[in-house]
Protein backbone atom coordinates (compact mmCIF):
# COMPACT_ATOMS: atom_id res chain seq x y z
CA UNK A 1 0.00 0.00 0.00
CA UNK A 2 1.06 3.57 0.27
CA UNK A 3 1.71 6.01 2.24
CA UNK A 4 -1.22 8.71 3.36
CA UNK A 5 0.27 12.14 4.79
CA UNK A 6 -2.23 14.49 6.45
CA UNK A 7 -0.83 17.84 7.45
CA UNK A 8 -2.63 20.19 9.13
CA UNK A 9 -2.20 24.16 8.41
CA UNK A 10 -3.79 27.27 8.76
CA UNK A 11 -4.48 30.09 11.26
CA UNK A 12 -6.92 32.49 13.50
CA UNK A 13 -9.97 30.19 12.64
CA UNK A 14 -9.17 29.29 9.04
CA UNK A 15 -7.61 25.20 9.90
CA UNK A 16 -7.37 22.99 7.10
CA UNK A 17 -5.68 19.63 6.53
CA UNK A 18 -3.48 18.99 3.33
CA UNK A 19 -4.33 15.22 1.61
CA UNK A 20 -2.80 14.20 -1.61
CA UNK A 21 -2.16 17.69 -2.44
CA UNK A 22 -5.54 19.38 -1.63
CA UNK A 23 -7.15 21.14 1.13
CA UNK A 24 -10.41 21.39 0.51
CA UNK A 25 -12.43 21.81 4.08
CA UNK A 26 -12.34 24.88 6.37
CA UNK A 27 -11.83 23.98 10.28
CA UNK A 28 -12.93 26.79 13.28
CA UNK A 29 -9.87 24.97 15.42
CA UNK A 30 -6.91 23.16 15.12
CA UNK A 31 -8.18 20.37 17.26
CA UNK A 32 -11.78 19.94 14.87
CA UNK A 33 -8.95 19.37 11.92
CA UNK A 34 -6.98 17.44 14.07
CA UNK A 35 -9.89 15.04 15.40
CA UNK A 36 -11.11 14.83 11.31
CA UNK A 37 -7.30 14.30 10.06
CA UNK A 38 -7.22 11.28 12.92
CA UNK A 39 -10.42 9.85 11.51
CA UNK A 40 -9.12 9.69 7.84
CA UNK A 41 -5.91 8.85 9.02
CA UNK A 42 -7.57 5.82 10.65
CA UNK A 43 -9.76 4.59 7.55
CA UNK A 44 -6.16 4.80 5.83
CA UNK A 45 -4.41 2.74 8.32
CA UNK A 46 -7.25 0.06 8.22
CA UNK A 47 -6.76 0.00 4.36
CA UNK A 48 -2.94 -0.87 5.21
CA UNK A 49 -1.23 1.97 4.15
CA UNK A 50 1.58 3.80 6.16
CA UNK A 51 0.13 6.90 8.07
CA UNK A 52 1.73 10.32 8.73
CA UNK A 53 -0.26 12.83 10.98
CA UNK A 54 1.30 16.76 11.46
CA UNK A 55 0.40 19.56 13.43
CA UNK A 56 1.71 22.69 14.10
CA UNK A 57 2.79 23.06 17.92
CA UNK A 58 0.22 25.98 19.60
CA UNK A 59 1.87 28.88 21.92
CA UNK A 60 -0.08 26.64 25.26
CA UNK A 61 -1.85 23.78 25.03
CA UNK A 62 -5.29 25.84 24.45
CA UNK A 63 -4.23 27.93 21.98
CA UNK A 64 -4.08 31.10 23.99
CA UNK A 65 -1.06 33.43 24.00
CA UNK A 66 1.34 33.49 26.97
CA UNK A 67 1.37 36.20 29.00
Amino acid sequence: MGIAKYEIFGKDGTWRIRHDGKAENEYATKEAAFEAAIAAASIALREGHDVTVTAPSSETTTGAAKH
